[in-house]
């Protein structure tokens, strides 16, 4: 069972997400080409929770403030933190993303390009993303020796996203290289999705079908520029959902199955989000 402290953490993050006051992604690691409208704010909450072999039950947890800049251009800042059975609960480091939209117009494949710096230890379980030769031993690791790891790293990815009768298809091209050391990492991410309705009812209705988005993604590592192989890597497979419980509020879910022999057999992936529309105007009207 976790701890009372893991608990606490976890209440923590997702509450700071329902006191921050939306046509969310199911996905939990794929990025679709959808930005945030310009002036808007979305906190998000994206936690996971598993038990590796050999140790304890963990969630690590990353609070996401995502922020629309332009059309074009998205920036985000996450705080991540996680919680280990019979360990300890630390914080684990920060990232600053950006998005940028490559194209003007909408086309049959839209893409859009992804850097981010991450600034985070050994010790971070958030699993925002799996490189190289990830496996479910670096879960195990005590949090007392890998958050000595520092990982100060560049990561880029290619973002492509599609749509055709209401069906999204995104798929992701990752490329990770630590600024000390290290070789270049790479990785993947794909998922399909679709609302449950396309039209929605006059009335507002929370459980009605077009407030229902369910999919299935995929993702894992490609190895690195030193043994570009799949072995030995991770690659994890699950159903995802997103409900739209009110006006910018959305919660989503997923279970994680590792389909290789060194992934993490099962992952619970959940989230909450509230997306703030014009936030920048509205503070200037409460000054």
């Amino acid at each position: 069972m976790i701890e009372s402290r893991s608990a606490l953490l976890l209440a923590m993050l997702i509450g700071c997400a329902f006191r921050a006051l939306a046509g969310e992604s199911p996905f939990f690691v794929t990025y679709t080409d959808r930005l945030e409208e310009p002036g808007n704010l979305e906190i998000e909450s994206k936690n996971a929770t598993g038990r590796p072999a050999d140790s304890g039950r963990f969630i690590g947890s990353a609070l996401e403030f995502e922020y629309g800049l332009r059309g074009w251009w998205t920036t985000e800042v996450y705080l991540d933190g996680q919680a280990t059975s019979g360990d300890s609960t630390i914080f684990t480091g920060f990232r600053f993303e950006n998005r940028f939209r490559l194209t003007r117009q909408a086309h049959w494949i839209n893409p859009v390009l992804y850097v981010e710096f991450e600034d985070i230890n050994g010790a971070d379980k958030s699993l925002l993303e799996v490189v190289g030769h990830d496996t479910e031993a670096d879960l195990a690791v005590p949090n007392a020796i890998a958050r000595q790891e520092k990982q100060r790293e560049l990561e880029t990815k290619l973002l492509f996203g599609s749509y055709w009768r209401g069906w999204n298809f995104s798929e992701n091209i990752i490329v990770e290289k630590n600024l000390a050391h290290a070789p270049w990492e790479f990785g993947y991410a794909v998922g399909v999705s679709r609302p449950l309705a396309l039209e929605a009812r006059p009335d507002r209705c929370a459980f009605c079908r077009e407030n229902f988005t369910a999919g299935v993604e995929m993702y894992g590592g490609l190895g690195d520029t030193s043994l570009l192989q799949l072995r030995d890597t991770s690659h994890c497979v699950g159903p995802v959902v997103d409900w739209n419980v009110a006006k910018g509020v959305d919660v989503k879910m997923s279970p994680s199955f590792g389909i290789t022999g060194t992934s993490a057999p099962l992952l619970l992936r959940f989230g909450i989000s509230y997306e703030i529309s014009q936030f920048a105007r509205k503070l200037r009207g409460r000054q």
